[in-house]
């Protein structure tokens, strides 16, 4: 039986300040949840405002971060509200490149790529990382995705390019700032049943005239299957993203996480 609600470490997060890329839905969502139960401040940010309660210890900012002007945005309501930030939890990625190969990917499209899936993490981690150096102490999370192992050349090879791209700089970064008392760390999720992925899930239904069960299964099987079989929960994601952003993960730097049912079949 799979666990609707994590156990979690009362307060474990008290009096530190968290922001959370994309946390209106989806894996988001859930990290945002996730840390605001563990007692953390947190500022969240999507390019439209829905579902978001606002209170003393959540604040939300509509920002496009896909931009360099959104991210400066960001930063500025960070710093201005907060004064810096002890959690950074990068959980923006999408693709919305056209299907039909690497042909139909223009320098456009693939600029768009770049934008949303590294440069936004990028821009953020450089207006953010100054006040952490400062204090000596924070954290970083750039989720990345499987598919910078198992790209998929039909509608989402940009993606899976600026993914990798992710993970190499997550890397990277980690061993510049390590010794300053930054960890880095990234997380690579496979397919998680997000509400978007069930809108895709009943979408597939309704056109293949099978049940959602069917859907599903011929959905994962798409994706070279998955071994425990079934997709991923946000919570899932969020809960692995919540320890390593805890003391309980303090020696974890540089390190990328799978979390895909075992869809990867390498070791």
């Amino acid at each position: 039986m799979i666990p609707s609600k994590f156990p979690f470490i009362a307060d474990e997060f008290n009096g530190k300040r968290a922001l959370v890329t994309a946390g209106t839905a989806g894996i988001g969502k859930a990290v945002v949840t996730r840390l605001l139960d563990g007692g953390a401040t947190v500022i969240t940010t999507a390019r439209t405002k829905t579902n978001v309660d606002e209170n003393a210890k959540l604040k939300f900012v509509q920002s496009d971060l896909s931009t360099s002007e959104g991210c400066t945005s960001v930063v500025r309501e960070v710093i201005s509200h907060y004064d810096g930030i002890d959690i950074l939890v990068n959980v923006l990625g999408a693709s919305a490149a056209p299907s039909g190969g690497f042909i139909k990917l223009s320098d456009e499209e693939w600029q768009k790529e770049l934008n949303i899936n590294l440069m936004a993490a990028v821009r953020l981690d450089r207006g953010l990382l100054p006040s952490m150096l400062q204090q000596g102490v924070g954290v970083i999370i750039h989720v990345s995705s499987i598919q910078r192992k198992l790209p998929l050349f039909e509608a989402t090879l940009a993606y899976a390019a600026a993914k990798a791209a992710l993970t190499t700089y997550s890397k990277g970064l980690s061993n510049e700032v390590g010794p300053k008392g930054i960890r880095v760390n990234s997380v690579a999720p496979g397919f998680i049943e997000t509400s978007a992925a069930e809108a895709l899930i009943e979408r597939l239904s309704k056109q293949s005239g099978t049940d959602m069960q069917t859907a599903r299964q011929e959905l994962m099987k798409s994706l070279g299957g998955i071994p425990i079989g079934r997709p991923g929960r946000p919570e899932e994601v969020a809960e692995l993203i919540t320890f390593l952003v805890s003391d309980r993960a303090l020696s974890i730097n540089g390190s990328e996480y799978v979390i895909d049912g075992g869809t990867v079949p390498t070791v």
